[in-house]
């Protein structure tokens, strides 16, 4: 038994020094947590607002424009008058103020001044009263700044009514004063 209990103890020897001759493998360090690769940082890019076209003055508008689009949009108001008169009436001085101050705006413009008679009356006297009250509504502008080289005037007597009735109301809207825009 003594054999054996050496045989045990021999066997038992011989497994701790084997055990501990064995190479150490050394424990690798975990990994490392895996890196999160930096995006190279891009800036937002703002949103670029549609090119737009450069905006037009009011008279860079009016020059592209024909004449025929301007008289359309009938920018000078016309006047009226009394019967058988040729004077500015006082409810049509603004009028005129307005229409005045429109062409200082528009410095190149050549205006034709129309005069219109209602059917009553000779051709003959009313083309003459139509001349006078083209002429009045000339001269008024005038005094208002405007050159009478930019006016030219011409009387239609009874020949272009407004409205061609023949009542009062029809005459009163006949009787007038009227602008064409002829050159810019």
């Amino acid at each position: 038994m003594k054999k054996a209990t050496i045989l045990a103890l021999s066997g038992i020897l011989i497994f701790f020094f084997l055990a501990s001759c064995r190479a150490k493998v050394e424990e690798a360090p975990p990994p490392p947590p895996p890196q999160v690769q930096e995006q190279p940082k891009v800036e937002k890019v703002k949103e670029v607002p549609p090119v737009k076209k450069p905006e037009l003055s009011e008279e860079e508008i009016f020059q592209a424009k024909s004449l025929e689009e301007i008289n359309r949009e009938v920018p000078l108001k016309m006047i009226h008058f009394d019967f058988d008169r040729y004077f500015i009436r006082e409810d049509a001085k603004p009028v005129l103020a307005k229409n005045a101050a429109w062409l200082k705006k528009f410095s190149s413009v050549t205006v034709l001044i129309e005069g219109h008679c209602d059917e009553r009356g000779t051709e003959e006297y009313n083309l003459a009263l139509g001349e006078k009250r083209a002429k009045s509504t000339s001269d008024y502008l005038a005094s208002l700044g405007i050159s009478t080289a930019r006016m030219r005037i011409i009387s239609y007597g009874k020949s272009q009514p407004l409205d061609t009735g023949h009542n009062e109301v029809a005459w009163q809207k006949n009787r007038r004063a009227q602008f064409v825009i002829i050159a810019k």
